[in-house]
């Protein structure tokens, strides 16, 4: 199969399966209140995938690099397919949590579609692939949540079979059109597969470790903003939920036009870590500018300049995490990326809703602390990426 047709494949894949995760984000409160989900246990149960995943997912990332990405890639489909059944459901909170635990574990396939990416990528391409894939991860989470919305119409568990039903559609288009990836699956590696220790000595690695901890605390600001946006939104501007809803759409389709704008940038500025500079640097001034507003119109333009220059984050992070890699380790490693992002993911709304105290303007000041670290970080990775 042809480079571009199996990339295209994987983006169908990634829209699929983005999209019924997004489906049942603006569900799980309001489903979940009838078995006695509060405030407190609806975060409990978002930090339980996260958690999940952070444990899994490296290790299906190794398991990617002995086996090949292709089983391993239907294997976390299944598991989403499932922890979908089990969420529809569900009798009890224990059975929300159990559903949520099981797509974590099984959560691998946007790491493993990331190191088949990388697979099948020159260096010339590799940014330029990866912001395709980033974008079709992000339509679906986009388009998503409006699909669960539509669908609760007709009851509260409906959403969750068609998730369900569109994750099986993905492992049929996954089993049928995809092709084996990893050239060096079977072959013996130094080290015999993942260990809990490869967390700690793959951010030893001078180019490697400096990107994945730059994309934890990029993350981890843009999830502590999102806590700030919400609470901002409402509260504050006095947004509907539909306005609020379609709001943060907008956030994600600014990202998603940047990534498809990854091929002309790269003509521009040639080096990855330079770009991923700029737009560090972009994103800590706006949100700044959004800690200060206190209207519409200002939060509105901040906001959206944060979301466009955020969307260059992933493609240049895992197109410089691929281009420093060893092939036979490349699951593994973009697993453990993705951990990281896991954690991430967890930690930038815990924090942020600790901070609310003071006032939810604090929360875009946190989120701009956490960039202006990552801005310093970034620095450091054109040095560390010049020298290798």
């Amino acid at each position: 199969m042809k480079v571009n047709k199996m990339i295209w494949v994987l983006v169908l894949i990634a829209v699929i399966n983005s999209m019924g995760f997004g489906i049942i984000i603006p569900l799980l409160y309001p489903y979940g209140k009838k078995f006695g989900v509060t405030e407190h246990t609806i975060g409990l149960l978002t930090a339980a995938f996260s958690m999940a995943q952070f444990v899994a997912t490296p290790i299906l990332g190794s398991l990617s690099d002995k086996w090949g990405r292709k089983p391993i890639l239907i294997i976390s489909l299944i598991g989403t397919a499932i922890s979908f059944v089990l969420f529809g459901l569900a009798n009890s909170v224990l059975v929300l949590f159990a559903a949520r635990i099981l797509d974590g574990l099984t959560g691998g396939n946007i790491s493993v579609a990331q190191a088949m990416i990388s697979d099948i990528s020159s260096p010339k391409d590799r940014a330029k692939n990866f912001g395709i894939l980033s974008s079709a991860f992000g339509f679906g989470f986009v388009i998503g949540p409006a699909v669960g919305g539509l669908l609760s119409k007709f009851g509260m568990h409906v959403p969750f079979f068609f998730a369900a039903g569109i994750a099986v559609l993905g492992v049929i288009l996954s089993f049928i059109f995809l092709k084996e990836t990893n050239q060096n699956k079977n072959a013996k590696k130094q080290g015999g597969g993942f260990k809990i220790s490869s967390l700690i000595t793959v951010l030893k690695k001078p180019v490697i470790g400096t990107a994945i901890f730059t994309g934890f605390l990029l993350t981890m600001a843009q999830f502590a903003m999102i806590i700030g946006f919400q609470t901002f939104s409402v509260d504050d501007l006095k947004l509907s939920t539909s306005q609020t809803g379609l709001f943060y759409a907008g956030f994600g389709i600014t990202g998603i036009l940047m990534q498809l704008l990854v091929p002309a940038i790269k003509k521009l500025i040639p080096l990855q870590s330079v770009i991923l500079l700029i737009s560090t640097i972009f994103c800590f001034g706006m949100m700044m500018l959004t800690g200060f507003s206190t209207a519409l119109v200002l939060f509105a333009i901040s906001i959206g300049v944060y979301g466009l220059f955020n969307g260059l984050r992933n493609p240049m992070l895992n197109a410089i995490i691929a281009d420093h890699n060893d092939e036979k380790e490349r699951g593994e490693v973009m697993g453990v990326n993705q951990a990281y992002i896991s954690i991430g993911q967890t930690l930038g709304p815990i924090t942020a809703g600790l901070i609310t105290v003071i006032s939810v303007h604090s929360v875009f000041f946190l989120s701009a602390f956490y960039i202006l670290i990552a801005l310093l970080f970034s620095i450091r990775l054109i040095t560390k990426e010049k020298q290798s």
